[in-house]
């Protein structure tokens, strides 16, 4: 009879320390709930970016995001210094983990919003926008032929 490992938890030891893994995984990422509660709170003191489309952005976001799609800022947008949050889709697209490496390899502080604007919709937190519909939001293949 064969014997089969687990995928998750196979019996070989971590090469790297496991705590610092999830320590420095939280310094780089932040959660729906961490953002509302911050909303909530009024204590969103950094910029909170969309990198999806111009048009996507118009259609429905985060109150109070910027759109600057694919995380591409103007020069001296805002001091290397200041803190920014990046949004994308949701948990399929990783067009804000590919700004967020933009971004931090310019010098800037960055975070992750994982989740996105999908996460964002379904744990009914505040939008802007021209269609805030609540409906589920995806990027889709037609999307391609714009």
């Amino acid at each position: 009879m064969k014997q089969y490992k687990s995928q998750v938890f196979p019996k070989t030891e971590s090469p790297f320390d496991e705590a610092d893994y999830f320590s420095k995984k939280l310094f780089h990422e932040s959660d729906i709930a961490d953002l509302a509660f911050d909303f909530f709170h009024d204590l969103v003191d950094y910029s909170v970016i969309d990198v999806r489309s111009k048009e996507d952005y118009k259609k429905v976001h985060i109150p109070g995001a910027l759109s600057y799609p694919s995380g591409i800022l103007p020069k001296d947008t805002f001091p290397k210094d200041s803190p920014i949050l990046v949004y994308c889709w949701g948990p399929s697209c990783n067009g804000a983990t590919k700004s967020a490496a933009r971004l931090t390899a310019q010098g800037y502080r960055v975070k992750e919003l994982i989740g996105g604007i999908e996460y964002w919709l379904k744990e009914n937190c505040p939008v802007e926008g021209s269609d805030t519909s609540r409906e589920a939001l995806y990027w889709q293949y037609a999307f391609l032929n714009r």
